[in-house]
């Protein structure tokens, strides 16, 4: 009995803590955080031009022109901000240009004249204008070109083909609705 009795304790102090062990609770998961509905957008450079159609100092035909400009990164398109440069006239042009659907593209439709020197500037003003999705400011450019001749594009379908844009990147779009139910600003 005095064998028994040690073994006996061992084996019953084996039992209550192979026991404890299987009724020690689960570890507690952390509380799920709720997120927060508002989108925070990394600080981001100013957006800059990375190309033109025409491109800058470029020399062509005159006529119907589709002008686009496109920036490094995605925009907002109720914003711009385009007008005359000191590098030369500005060509006459539909007053509000349409974002393509890349979101980084602008084009406006306007009409040169033979033999004439054009410039326009984005974001000349020093408040709106031109900016990206963070709601961050492109910087100032000039877009300057010449006309040679009279023998450019006729109508905007020749335009688009000249500045290879494809139909649905059409420069004008519908006028939106206002609060009355009309079109217009």
């Amino acid at each position: 009995m005095r064998l028994i009795a040690p073994l006996l304790a061992a084996g019953l102090n084996l039992a209550l803590a192979a026991g404890s062990a299987l009724a020690a609770p689960a570890p507690s998961t952390p509380p799920v955080k709720e997120v927060s509905p508002v989108t925070v957008f990394p600080k981001t450079d100013a957006p800059k031009v990375v190309r033109t159609y025409p491109a800058a100092g470029q020399a062509m035909s005159a006529g119907v022109l589709v002008v686009s400009v496109t920036f490094d990164q995605s925009m907002l398109k109720t914003g711009f901000d385009f007008g005359p440069a000191a590098d030369g006239e500005t060509p006459r042009c539909l007053k509000t240009p349409r974002l393509l659907d890349d979101n980084k593209t602008f084009v406006l439709l306007c009409t040169t004249e033979p033999h004439k020197s054009y410039a326009l500037t984005f974001n000349a003003k020093p408040e709106g204008g031109f900016e990206n999705v963070a709601e961050h400011r492109a910087e100032r450019s000039t877009l300057a070109f010449s006309t040679t001749d009279g023998d450019g594009p006729r109508d905007i379908h020749e335009a688009m083909k000249a500045a290879n844009l494809r139909e649905i990147d059409m420069p004008i779009q519908d006028a939106p609705q206002r609060r009355d139910g009309n079109a217009g600003p």
